[in-house]
């Protein structure tokens, strides 16, 4: 069984990080796919040079005793589109697509795909969190992860760091130590 590789996440590169085309023409749209349909629709984006980001995360598993990496998108069923009305018409021309619906806050929900796609790239184990709670906000002091904010939740006995696309309302959570964080 040949070994793919690794999809396109985010188009341009530089998406997130230079974040610089406020125009009114440009927003945010987030995207739920039909089934499975997340990745092939970023490779019909991309080959359309339409902006976007599906946050990607490995995951391994066994087959007949060989382990398999693949990657699974982090939000099962989104993609987050950055783009004109005429984009989001040709996104919905792909016949891939469930629903579009508008980001009322495209600077918030940047800031939230940055946070998330930092703890991605940082390898630690994340964990998907579907049902948001409120919790103590605080900054991460220390580490790999410095500069980061986020909730503490406890869960199972152990304190973890939320980070929340808010938008949608679903983040991750990694595991983390009080001394490593200070409250904003």
């Amino acid at each position: 069984m040949p070994i793919l590789a690794t999809e396109t996440s985010v188009f341009p590169e530089n998406l997130l990080d230079d974040f610089t085309d406020l125009s009114a023409e440009r927003r945010w749209w987030a995207v739920y796919t039909r089934s499975r349909m997340e990745k092939s629709l970023a490779r019909q984006l991309l080959s359309m040079e339409v902006p976007f980001y599906l946050p990607l995360i490995p995951k391994t598993t066994r087959i007949a005793g060989r382990a398999i990496k693949s990657y699974l998108p982090l939000f099962g069923g989104y993609l987050f589109v950055y783009g004109t009305e005429f984009e989001r018409i040709e996104t919905l021309g792909t016949n891939r697509v469930a629903h579009i619906f508008a980001a009322s806050r495209s600077d918030q929900l940047t800031q939230d795909l940055r946070n998330v796609r930092a703890l991605i790239e940082s390898g630690v184990p994340l964990t998907t969190e579907g049902r948001l709670q409120p919790g103590e906000r605080v900054r991460v002091k220390t580490g790999l992860l410095m500069g980061l904010e986020g909730v503490i939740l406890s869960r199972r006995g152990e304190d973890r760091l939320l980070i929340a696309v808010n938008f949608l309302q679903q983040g991750v959570s990694i595991q983390i130590s009080d001394y490593q964080v200070e409250p904003i």
